[in-house]
């Protein structure tokens, strides 16, 4: 096993790396050479069409120790809390949230306490998303994934997490993500005792910077803070379980070797990790308030202009220091569906009941906004002042569909049956 160059990592975000674990893994001048250096195989990893625009084509060509096509047959295997039928159940416009999953009691790895929450599309027509939440308490060991569905997009609320890849290992904690790319082979080991958090598997265009327009060239998630990962490799032979994910379900396949044996790579189509404590927030310094776009960290565009199949918004620390203005997020209707978590701290919005872990669901013109308690505080507070929010980190997986939660998520005993009586104390204030 390969270790030398394990926390390394390439700044930057959809650029061009070349990176090497053996000096000479990489060949010099050519892409795909009659034979590769050191006995490596040459693979290629498409993430887009081949031909796709150059500054939106992703992949990445890998020299290997043996071809990803070396493993056993694939056969069903039970799919267990992942579903991505997604129509099981009736769809109400009501206003949901969820407390935080319960760690499990039994050894659970990563893909086993993989849970889906809701979603929409499907991944056949390579369109939507699957949303899960995940609780683990043990590493996988000698079991890899990959979705040939989607990427990936892991959020830790609870406990740092090692991604050993194929193409390099990440290191994660709560207030970081990773997105693991389409295909990619990978194991998910816990630093710590326990793991929770959240997923978004993207079936559709890959996710990518939205552009800043009038904002300029600088603001909100800066490329040079996406890191990705510098070659590293296993080498190990033995009784191994490769698991894909393929039109919604799982399927295992015996491996012989750890299928994380590339010893080279280069190109764009790679895992990459950002720290969300790292957006650069941009706000009002006069009054009105800003709409949540300008919260948005990664976009996955649809077919029709200015609206995204998923957008990836965060609600980070920052100053508020709009004048006469309603300052937390105000009551709103939406033509987007929100599913929103907590990733530390308190949600400005909420004075309660909206915990780390747990999560809400406002669905396409659901009304939602702040609870009384943060309306009445908000309503007299001094805007004359700066106020600064500083213990928090909220998230929203944003979609142009109907996000439709799954029967397992709605029979959950985590499921707020009283989640709308935050509202209910809100006073009629007409004067006439």
């Amino acid at each position: 096993m390969n270790t030398a160059s394990a926390l390394a990592y390439q700044s930057g975000f959809a650029n061009h790396f070349a990176t090497e674990a053996r000096s000479g893994a990489l060949p010099t001048g050519r892409n795909s050479p009659q034979r590769a250096p050191l006995g490596l195989y040459a693979e290629q990893l498409s993430g887009t069409a081949f031909t796709s625009p150059r500054h939106a084509n992703r992949r990445s060509w890998l020299y290997r120790i043996r071809p990803a096509a070396m493993h056993g047959r694939f056969e069903r295997r039970e799919d267990g809390l992942i579903t991505n039928q997604f129509d099981a159940a009736a769809t109400s416009p009501n206003q949901l949230r969820w407390d935080p999953l319960p760690i499990p009691e039994r050894p659970t790895d990563f893909v086993q306490g993989l849970t889906t929450a809701a979603g929409n599309g499907s991944p056949e027509a390579q369109s939507g998303c699957g949303i899960y939440w995940y609780v683990a308490n043990q590493s996988m060991r000698d079991r890899f994934f990959y979705s040939a569905d989607g990427e990936l997009l892991i959020v830790p609320q609870l406990g740092a997490l090692r991604l050993a890849t194929e193409l390099g290992l990440i290191e994660i904690e709560p207030q970081e993500v990773a997105v693991i790319p389409r295909g990619v082979r990978f194991r998910v080991e816990l630093l710590e005792a326990q793991a929770r958090g959240y997923v978004c598997e993207n079936f559709g265009a890959p996710f990518r910077l939205p552009d800043l327009g009038p904002i300029g060239s600088n603001g909100l998630a800066n490329p040079r803070d996406f890191q990705t990962p510098v070659a590293w490799f296993e080498d190990r032979e033995g009784d191994f379980e490769l698991i894909a994910k393929f039109l919604g379900h799982l399927w295992s396949a015996p491996i012989d070797h750890s299928p994380l044996d590339v010893v080279a790579w280069h190109g764009n189509d790679a895992p990459y990790k950002y720290d969300l404590r790292r957006f650069n927030t941009i706000g009002s310094i006069s009054y009105d308030h800003p709409d949540p776009s300008i919260f948005l960290v990664l976009q996955s565009p649809s077919d029709t202009p200015g609206v995204d199949t998923i957008d990836f918004v965060i609600f980070p620390p920052r100053w508020l220091a709009m004048e006469d203005t309603f300052r937390p997020p105000w009551f709103h209707r939406n033509v987007a569906s929100e599913f929103m978590g907590l990733i530390h701290g308190v949600y400005d919005a909420k004075a309660g009941g909206f915990a780390p872990g747990g999560a809400s669901l406002h669905n396409c013109m659901s009304g939602h906004g702040p609870d009384a308690t943060t309306f009445e505080r908000a309503s007299v507070a001094d805007t004359t002042a700066p106020q600064r929010i500083s213990d928090t980190m909220a998230f929203m997986f944003e979609t142009r569909n109907v996000i439709r939660p799954t029967s397992y998520a709605l029979a959950l005993p985590q499921l707020q049956s009283d989640y709308a009586d935050c509202w209910s104390g809100l006073r009629r204030q007409f004067k006439s």
